[in-house]
């Protein structure tokens, strides 16, 4: 049986670090390629909290895997990718000096195309939630824009809405018109960068669909290699989607999702009773949020792929779950 680390919070590995996000340690391979490595990290209102959430890197990677091989199957080269291997194993084949940590990588690490990455989110809305509907509640527009009169939160959008925003090293993304994507990139990589977010939104409300959950929007990045466009980092995920139940879903309301909503939750509660001012550090989680929290992750993940993450992870040697 295959042996994964149940929490992990960092990494150190003997490879150059390219750079810590919240979640992931990416690390550089040679000239082209890189490793990127999810961790059980977790934030909450910009902060990253001590407690790691269990296997919330596990899925985060072998979701967005899971999702690049259906991609793959349906658009081919039409709509490409970074992913090389999701195979702890084939990847340590290929960087020896990875071998003693295998344990950390082992469901977590993807092996990409290095790519120099486009600085736009390339967010789709299905319907009207998150920041969108508080700029709309406030003013009526996103990013600046009028939308139609009269909507309620969490109502759908038909067709969905292309609805960039910048990429922020730190804080919040900003909502931004496309014309302000057509000045920073051009018109012709802007009309690209849409046409494949809208096709893999579409693609993938279509199939979580009837596995009961909506996608009510999600964030994709993109990197250019020799001239090529491609999907990159995570994809249709728990933490760059909201996934709502489908049998919950009520508009004019916010809804229940599958993810960290627990978390979000309890830390309200805890500002709301002064205990905690917002800001870093976050206040330590208990073990009913923490396990909640990873429960949500491990039901989005059994609901979209059909399969438990534990089978997944114990067969992955003998199985590689990337395309």
């Amino acid at each position: 049986m295959s042996t994964v680390a149940v929490a992990l919070r960092t990494t150190t590995l003997p490879l150059p670090l390219i750079r810590r996000g919240k979640v992931r340690d990416v690390y550089a391979v040679g000239n082209d390629k890189a490793l990127l490595v999810a961790t059980d990290r977790v934030s909450a209102f910009d902060v990253v909290m001590d407690e790691p959430i269990p296997f919330k890197g596990a899925v985060l990677t072998q979701i967005t895997a899971w999702w690049l091989q259906q991609l793959g199957e349906r658009f081919g080269e039409a709509l490409p990718h970074h992913l090389l291997s999701a195979d702890a194993d084939e990847i340590i084949a290929g960087t020896p000096a990875l071998a003693p940590f295998r344990e950390q990588l082992l469901g977590r690490a993807m092996l990409c195309v290095l790519t120099d990455v486009v600085p736009i989110e390339c967010v789709v809305r299905g319907y009207l939630a998150g920041s969108a509907w508080k700029e709309y509640a406030a003013s009526g527009t996103l990013a600046g824009e009028a939308l139609p009169v009269g909507l309620r939160e969490s109502d759908r959008f038909e067709p969905p809405v292309f609805s960039p925003a910048t990429k922020a090293e730190s804080g919040h993304d900003e909502n931004i018109p496309v014309a302000e994507v057509i000045a920073r990139v051009g018109q012709a990589r802007a009309a690209q960068l849409e046409q494949m977010a809208r096709d893999v939104y579409a693609f993938g409300r279509d199939i979580a669909a009837p596995r009961g959950i909506i996608v009510a929007d999600t964030k994709f990045e993109f990197g250019v290699r020799d001239g090529q466009l491609l999907l990159i980092d995570e994809v249709l995920t728990p933490d760059s989607s909201r996934f709502w139940p489908a049998d919950q879903y009520t508009p004019g309301r916010s809804q229940p999702s599958f993810d960290k909503q627990p978390l979000r939750d309890w830390l309200d509660g805890e500002r709301r009773a002064g205990r905690w001012n917002g800001e870093a550090p976050g206040p330590t989680l208990p073990a009913t949020v923490v396990d909640a929290t990873s429960a949500r992750y491990l039901d989005a993940f059994a609901r979209i792929t059909g399969h438990a993450l534990h089978d997944v992870l114990t067969t992955l040697p003998e199985k590689a779950v990337a395309p």
